[in-house]
């Protein structure tokens, strides 16, 4: 192979692989995540992900040097978001093709689905229907900032860290369906759970904002309600 065609291909192949370098940690893949919710300080994304700020920092940077976040510095603090809407839909495909070729992740979903006694879920169709027919309520148990950042028609925000002192403004007369990150998040599934535990009729919604988007549906965004 002529010299010259040999550098150009290695040239590029290193190229694309500092996309792969990047992601090559479970903790950056984990910060994208949240990022793909709504923009976040770095002292956020740390407290979210359970690392130091000095930590959280380091795997920023070499997201940001993939170019695949950007920050924006506002005083004191930096703000970071997803570099364009093509990293999100690299998310979520990177997500679709793992469940589809590593067998460990959906086995994994499923143990703690199975183990937690909440493997049943509604789907899209249950959940317009039943939404239309008022006899559901519809709770994003994702952080307050996620949940003004886009949330579904109607939903109330309660974050799970606040869902148990607040079951007593939740109507047993209604089922309560519990949203949150999408494909294998499971703070709904979590909510469930402890739903389930005090004598609510409760099911897990497992689509994201992003997957509610990609089907043409109206998502709300701001304050909305709380409980």
């Amino acid at each position: 192979m002529n010299n010259d065609i040999r550098h150009y291909q290695n040239e590029i192949y290193e190229q694309l692989a500092r996309i792969g370098k990047a992601i090559s940690s479970p903790r950056r893949l984990e910060l994208l995540e949240l990022l793909s919710q709504g923009p976040r300080t770095v002292e956020t994304i740390a407290e979210e992900a359970n690392l130091s700020v000095a930590n959280a920092s380091q795997h920023l940077k070499a997201l940001r040097s993939a170019r695949l976040v950007e920050s924006e510095k506002n005083g004191v603090y930096s703000t970071y978001r997803l570099a364009s809407e093509e990293v999100l839909q690299f998310l979520a495909t990177l997500k679709e093709l793992a469940g589809k070729r590593v067998a460990e992740i959906d086995q994994l979903f499923h143990n703690y689905l199975e183990t937690h006694g909440v493997l049943e879920s509604m789907t899209r169709e249950e959940l317009i229907s039943r939404t239309k027919k008022g006899n559901v309520t519809v709770i994003d148990v994702r952080p307050v900032e996620e949940y003004r950042a886009g949330h579904l028609p109607g939903a109330i925000s309660v974050p799970l860290n606040e869902l148990e002192a607040n079951l007593s403004k939740l109507s047993k007369d209604h089922e309560i369906i519990a949203y949150c990150r999408g494909q294998y998040c499971i703070l709904a599934a979590q909510a469930v759970e402890l739903l389930q535990r005090n004598g609510f009729k409760a099911y897990r919604f497992d689509e994201s904002i992003q997957d509610w988007e990609a089907h043409s549906l109206a998502v709300e965004k701001g304050e909305g309600r709380t409980e």
